[in-house]
């Protein structure tokens, strides 16, 4: 017999009472696939419902923490992909009521693009936004791999609420070179953001450093012998 029907075709245990046939019920219409997804992670909600209130004085906490679960599966095409997901990038914590402050609760969040999906921050800071990183160098092989890193920086620049900036480097130093190396490359802004949009942003630099005066040009270029002077100390 297939592995339902033995579940079925078992005795319930004690304590399960009425609650095992329900149980079984619930296996089933899952193995069926009738409700179709993501109704189905409804399905196991409500079985889990009672029980929850049960089991656990923050039910009303957890209960939100399942509906907010049953939202963000509704995001992925099937069940497979969705545990695939939550598998490689579980939550860190579960929500909870509001409490008195902590002072360790003023934090900056470091997030990438993907773990980033289904969240939203008052404030965003996103990095790199040049050719090269979005889209990365290695997505860009096909259409379709440049049309999924168009997405990600939709999904990266909608999860701020408030304010987004976007940065954009103006040089890359690159790896093996000594501490004092001053080796770089220069970026492009992304392809995503060409300069007819820029019309809807506020671009902002850095400071134009002021040119200097001649008599401090002069000032720089006269040449001091320093192993002299250090000498002279010692005499």
């Amino acid at each position: 017999p297939s592995p339902l029907q033995a579940l079925a075709d078992m005795p319930a245990p004690p304590r399960a009472g009425e609650d095992w046939t329900s149980f079984v019920s619930v296996m089933q219409e899952l193995r069926s696939k009738k409700a179709g997804w993501p109704a189905e992670i409804g399905l196991v909600r409500e079985w889990y419902q009672p029980h929850l209130e049960r089991l656990h004085e923050d039910a009303a906490t957890r209960q939100a923490d399942l509906l907010q679960l049953e939202q963000i599966a509704g995001g992925y095409p099937s069940r497979e992909r969705f545990l695939t997901e939550l598998t490689l990038d579980p939550p860190d914590a579960t929500s909870d009521q509001a409490g008195v402050p902590l002072l360790d609760e003023d934090y900056l969040i470091l997030s990438t693009i993907h773990s980033a999906k289904g969240q939203e921050w008052t404030k965003v800071f996103m990095l790199n936004v040049v050719d090269g990183c979005i889209p990365s160098d290695l997505g860009v092989g096909t259409r379709a791999e440049i049309e999924e890193e168009r997405r990600l920086l939709y999904v990266a620049m909608t999860r701020a609420r408030d304010n987004l900036d976007l940065v954009v480097p103006q040089r890359f130093f690159t790896h093996g070179q000594n501490a004092q190396g001053d080796r770089h490359v220069y970026a492009s802004r992304t392809r995503f953001i060409p300069a007819t949009l820029l019309q809807f942003f506020e671009v902002c630099g850095w400071p134009q450093v002021k040119s200097e005066s001649a008599s401090a040009q002069q000032a720089r270029q006269v040449r001091i012998d320093v192993g002299a002077r250090m000498r002279g100390m010692w005499r």
